[in-house]
């Protein structure tokens, strides 16, 4: 290194890769948390679980399913409360058949950061397989474009889920043999 350093720019590009690192984090716990059965130690009921998923998004965050498939299949949440709902319309234990297995794979990352490092967007692909208790078994995978904001105090959240189908394919209720009821991978 030389003397002629420019420490301001250096500070910025620090910061770029640590905003990065967090809003990486923050998309895969968010879809950790999505998983099922749900990974995450300690959890009690699917209500902890969204509570945990809602500390990821800020107040007035938006969710939102877009395009020809997922517009009316997941529609638009606007803030907390809104989401929260959205949330537990999902998991609040009326789905029948039950979802029992369903991951999250994460790829084609893209993360953006704007505006002196408070704001950002990111880009994902993801693949996750379903299964129900029916047997009915399905593989989904969907684009997401959501963008983040770092808070006052300087943690990163979630203002925008939106997510997009790219293919749903059925499965054969046997392309899984061996699956667990519950995780115990987190298990101090």
């Amino acid at each position: 290194m030389t003397a002629d350093i420019d420490l301001t720019a250096l500070l910025r590009r620090v910061e770029v890769l640590e905003a990065e690192a967090d809003i990486r984090r923050i998309q895969a716990r968010y879809m950790f948390l999505c998983d099922t059965p749900n990974p995450e130690f300690g959890v009690a009921d699917d209500m902890e679980r969204i509570d945990r998923i809602m500390q990821l998004y800020t107040e007035d965050a938006v969710w939102e399913g877009v395009g020809e498939y997922y517009d009316n299949q997941f529609g638009r949440a606007v803030g907390a409360a809104a989401i929260r709902k959205h949330f537990e319309g999902f998991w609040g234990g009326k789905t029948d058949p039950a979802l029992i297995l369903n991951c999250h794979y994460l790829t084609s990352e893209q993360i953006h950061v704007h505006d002196g490092g408070t704001t950002a967007d990111g880009q994902w692909v993801h693949m996750q397989p379903w299964l129900f208790s029916d047997g009915k078994a399905l593989l989904r995978s969907s684009r997401l474009n959501n963008t983040f904001r770092k808070e006052p105090d300087g943690t990163w959240k979630i203002t925008r889920t939106r997510t997009e189908n790219v293919f749903v394919a059925p499965l054969s209720a046997t392309w899984a043999s061996d699956y667990p009821s519950k995780s115990v991978l987190m298990k101090p």
